[in-house]
């Protein structure tokens, strides 16, 4: 069906203005259809049922019912609260009080108690029940089929029915389709301001982040408005409630769980402190706070609300208020109390006073008309559904049908109506409500399949609305990129902007690393030093660094873990440490270092944490050891990867799942310095052996991790004497087969054939290739070897070593991969296209996103 026209107000009035009184089905059609009155009328004109049985102001019924039944019951909060709902919704369809008690399923002693409570209980609902009309006044009801059966109860025998549609259709305005939630804001704000504030009403579902985002853009902007937030959505409610739950969060509880509450208190505390223990941190302004939560028990509500109001300079006499309507201001603070404060301030609105000035921010779901010359409707999606209540006592098609009259009357409110909408949030369609697929006749999936304007968003620019003008500003651009960086870049862009934008807090994984590094480099600066010190005291100083970070109760593990570590990172620097530095040109030191600091010792060798910067390659970073020439190293606390995993890790055509060119990047650069050589890089995850040491069976070598740079291709790598040697060094029947062909057939062979480019296993052996191959080595071997089988092995060995090793062609591919990454990060940095959520591999891997929470827009 077709939206139907809604009856316009006036028109409305026209046919009603003779009426003794007339009844709507909604409060602002009644106050609308009221301002229209050109005449003297004696008491009541246009009113809701309920308004005219309980009186001009109502009262939020289910909450008065839910503090009388626990004031009066020994029933769970959630118990009485979940009675609560379930009697007065089955007396607003069957209009009766007692009428839940005829389903079984939903009765129970907390639903027996309730309705007795709510018998001497004076609320809208038994006014309903009680009120009649006069007989002797003429009465008209609009949209009669809105209204509940308990609100229909209410109505004379003889009344007239006034339909809210007309018999046209409503031909709607075009949606306005935005790229972000942050750009319908920003055109909201550019239409809107504090002179024709009092002309505006927006519509929104009040729980989505488009009632966040407009709230805090009008007070920025210093319009005033009113509908909005709640009791529960005041700061300094919600930061009580947090600071009692975190009395409760043990040692647990860190800076960063603390942070809301603080930021109340005026209190803005360093963000690299976010992530350590509340209790490990030694700040002044933490003082109170760990006053607070070590006294938590001792507290009453009241005290402790009066102790929070204090220390923020605030005076909260409505939260003390229905402390006391809930009875606990004199009770003292529990966990458990805590939670049934929470759970009732998050079921219950609570009555706040408001200016009613400024834009009328309405809720979607709870609001049928809007009477604004201009009505903003935000979003318009899913959320804009309601979810229909499934109890038997519901008549769910009857239901719908006022839920699609309701939403229908929505959409043509104001003179002017404005849709404001996404079509993509976080790389999907935005579904419109689910009510237009029963209005519209048109197919669609998202907003832009329905009469839509797209409005794209115009970097770079200053002005106002939708014309905006280029700022003269000339963009900065990276000419170098680090390991860690392009990994994130390559992963998500957008999340790779946010980290660029925003800073970390410090973390634990990354202090304890740091300190390992620390550790290693000052080794191999000062063995000696570390030969003479105490290790426990080191360790000492470790957990003295870390401790913020981890519970006691892990204190001895962490400390057997360092010693291990310390040890371990030791032993590998005395057996395998570089012997000279005459190869490298000297390199002052590089940041600070822990173990430096700790000594009073300066670390300065060339051949730690050396830095480099090609802005040729477009590559930097800082390499942990150059162990000899030709052999970087790099220390690893994380869980260890064979060298399979690593070169493929720094895949670029496709990039891997999990992207890591730290191996590729610092060999592309290293080989600028040592060309033509054969280059190594070892990870030394040196944590790894832990469980081994423990068990006395620890072998350094299953903790190194080294890969190959050969600076040939690959395709002339496979016909080389080492290639051949590795297949010596392989499986039996390979050795056998090869020891038979000998080293200069195999040349002459390898030299006329070309090896795929695939690393499939299955691909390789159906090649002609593969075929050639075998069939030449079985004609040119002996009877004694299975030459079929050992060029089979063959095949395998030479493809591993692809797989294991990088050569010429996947570092020249890289340098190229890099170059074409820079010149579209900086395009992306000018302004010429968004940084989108998707990396270069498609959805990211969300388990390498430090910015999960930011990332709410898809790539368009």
């Amino acid at each position: 069906m077709p939206i139907r026209r809604a009856t316009p107000v006036d028109a409305l009035y026209a046919e009603l203005r003779d009426y003794d009184l007339v009844v709507t089905p909604d409060a602002p059609l009644a106050s609308a259809i009221n301002r229209r009155l050109d005449r003297p009328h004696f008491g009541t004109f246009a009113t809701t049922p309920r308004r005219l049985a309980a009186g001009r102001r109502e009262r939020a019924e289910d909450r008065i019912a839910f503090l009388e039944a626990i004031e009066r019951t020994d029933h769970d909060w959630k118990a009485v609260a979940y009675a609560v709902g379930n009697v007065l919704q089955c007396w607003e369809h069957r209009g009766r009080l007692d009428a839940v008690l005829d389903y079984n399923a939903y009765v129970d002693d907390a639903t027996r108690d309730v309705v007795e409570v709510m018998r001497s209980l004076r609320t809208t609902s038994k006014r309903l029940t009680e009120y009649t009309v006069d007989d002797g006044r003429s009465v008209a009801v609009v949209g009669a089929d809105q209204l509940t059966a308990l609100e229909r109860s209410v109505l004379p025998e003889t009344c007239d029915r006034i339909d809210l549609f007309a018999d046209e259709a409503f031909d709607h305005p075009p949606f306005h389709v935005f790229e972000s939630a942050t750009d319908i804001v920003g055109a909201l704000l550019d239409a809107v301001t504090a002179e024709n504030a009092e002309h505006v009403a927006v519509v929104l579902d009040g729980g989505s982040r488009y009632s966040s985002l407009v709230e805090s853009a009008f007070e920025a902007a210093g319009i005033p408005f009113y509908g909005g937030p709640g009791f529960a959505d005041d700061p300094h409610h919600r930061a009580f409630v947090r600071l009692l739950r975190l009395g409760f969060r043990g040692t647990e509880a860190t800076v960063g769980d603390a942070a809301p509450v603080l930021a109340q208190m005026g209190v803005d505390v360093p963000l690299a402190d976010r992530e350590r223990r509340l209790d490990a941190v030694d700040r002044p302004e933490l003082a109170w706070l760990r006053r607070f939560r070590a006294g938590i028990d001792e507290r009453t509500f009241g005290e402790a609300l009066d102790a929070y109001a204090a220390e923020a300079g605030v005076e909260l006499p409505r939260f003390d208020e229905e402390l006391r309507r809930l009875g606990l201001a004199g009770a003292h603070v529990t966990s458990e109390a805590v939670d049934r404060l929470a759970y009732y301030l998050q079921t219950y609105e609570v009555p706040v006073d408001r200016e009613n000035e400024g834009v009328l921010l309405a809720d979607a779901k709870s609001s049928a008309y809007v009477d604004r010359p201009v009505v903003f409707h935000l979003g318009m999606d899913e959320a804009w559904t309601h979810s229909a209540p499934q109890r038997p006592w519901v008549d769910t098609e009857a239901q719908f049908e006022r839920y699609v009259g309701s939403f229908q009357r929505l959409l043509q409110s104001g003179d002017r109506q404005y849709y404001l909408v996404r079509d993509a949030a976080g790389g999907e369609p935005v579904t419109p409500s689910l009510y237009f697929g029963d209005l519209l006749d048109d197919e669609f999936e998202r907003f832009s399949d329905l009469d839509s304007v797209e409005h794209r968003r115009r970097h770079r620019s200053a002005g106002t609305g939708l014309d905006r003008t280029p700022l003269d500003v000339e963009p900065r651009s990276d000419d170098t990129i680090s390991q860690s960086s392009l990994n994130s870049y390559v992963n998500s862009p957008r999340d790779y902007l946010f980290g660029r934008l925003l800073d970390m807090p410090d973390q634990e994984r990354f202090v304890e690393g740091n300190l390992f590094h620390d550790f290693a480099e000052f080794y191999v600066n000062h063995p000696d030093v570390i030969a003479a010190a105490d290790i426990e005291d080191l360790v000492d100083a470790m957990v003295a660094e870390a401790e913020a970070f981890f519970s006691a109760a892990d204190e001895t593990l962490r400390r057997r873990t360092y010693r291990i570590g310390l040890d371990l990172i030791a032993e590998y620097l005395d057996d395998e440490g570089p012997e000279s530095d005459d190869f490298l040109t000297p390199a002052s030191g590089w940041g600070t270092n822990f173990f430096a600091e700790y000594f009073d010792e300066p670390v300065d060798s060339p051949l730690t944490e050396r830095w480099f910067e090609d802005e040729a390659l477009g590559v930097k970073g800082k390499i942990d050891l150059v162990r000899s020439p030709t052999a970087l190293l790099d220390y690893k606390s994380g869980s260890q990867k064979r060298a399979s995993q690593v070169v493929g890790g720094a895949a670029v055509d496709p990039p891997a799942d999990a992207p890591n060119f730290q191996a590729a990047l610092y060999l592309t650069y290293y080989r600028t310095v040592r060309p033509d050589e054969r280059l190594e890089f070892t990870f030394f995850h040196f944590l790894e052996p832990v469980a081994d040491v423990v068990a006395d069976d620890a072998d350094l070598d299953d903790a190194l991790t080294t890969v190959t740079y050969h600076p040939v291709a690959f395709s002339e790598y496979v016909g080389s004497r080492e290639a051949y040697e590795r297949l010596l060094d392989g499986y039996n029947d390979c050795r056998e087969t090869f020891e038979d062909l000998g080293y200069a057939a195999y040349e002459e062979l390898m030299t006329s054939l070309s090896f795929p480019d695939t690393t499939d296993k299955g691909e390789l052996r159906a090649s002609e290739f593969a075929e050639r191959f075998t069939a030449t080595v079985d004609a040119r071997t002996s009877s004694d070897v299975d030459a079929e089988k050992g060029a089979d092995q063959a095949i395998r060995e030479l493809n591993g070593l692809r797989r294991r090793a990088f050569f010429r062609e996947d570092l020249d591919a890289f340098e190229a991969f890099v170059d074409e990454r820079l010149d579209e990060l900086n395009a992306r940095r000018a302004g010429k296209e968004r940084f989108p959520v998707d990396g270069l591999a498609g959805e990211p891997n969300y388990r390498r996103v430090d910015n999960r929470d930011l990332l709410l827009e898809g790539d368009r």
